[in-house]
């Protein structure tokens, strides 16, 4: 049942994920917390923070089932300052492999308790791509099983 509300309001709430994206801004997770859906992000800038907070509003003025963290933090573009080019949710096709994807994707920070599953379905909506983040992540990762808590992964699109 959790699942299903959490793909109900990530696909409700897919153009605010795709808006942090086009800000540049870090994703760090996407989940349901007290029934509501938790968005929280870094973006570089307060315009990119209210850009967001725009799309949040045309989405749905009251967001009543929505609560999001939208923390401004220099630098937060991703990994070696490169720009995010990944869609959260739903969306999310093709992958790149290896140093190449080190440039392209954007990054997700391990939470305890994550798995790459869990982050594919979270990012990709189907845990059975877990191997494009592994495969993005080879040079930091030598089984898909093991991760760790405070690895920052790139996601690639």
């Amino acid at each position: 049942m959790a699942d299903e509300r959490l793909e109900q309001l990530k696909s409700k709430y897919q153009s605010v994920l795709n808006a942090i994206q086009q800000q540049q801004g870090r994703l760090q997770n996407v989940h349901i917390e007290g029934g509501k859906l938790l968005i929280r992000a870094e973006v570089s800038s307060n315009d990119a923070k209210n850009r967001i907070w725009d799309q949040i509003k045309l989405v749905d003025k009251s967001y009543n089932d929505l609560t999001a963290d939208i923390s401004v933090v220099a630098g937060a573009a991703g990994a070696a300052g490169a720009p995010m080019s990944q869609t959260a949710g739903a969306g999310g096709a093709g992958a790149q492999a290896g140093g190449a994807a080190r440039s392209a994707g954007r990054t997700y920070t391990v939470q305890a308790g994550d798995t790459l599953s869990k982050i594919a379905r979270e990012m990709y909506g189907d845990a059975k791509e877990y191997n494009k983040i592994f495969n993005a992540n080879r040079d930091q990762l030598s089984d898909p099983d093991r991760i760790k808590p405070g690895q920052k992964l790139v996601i690639p699109e």
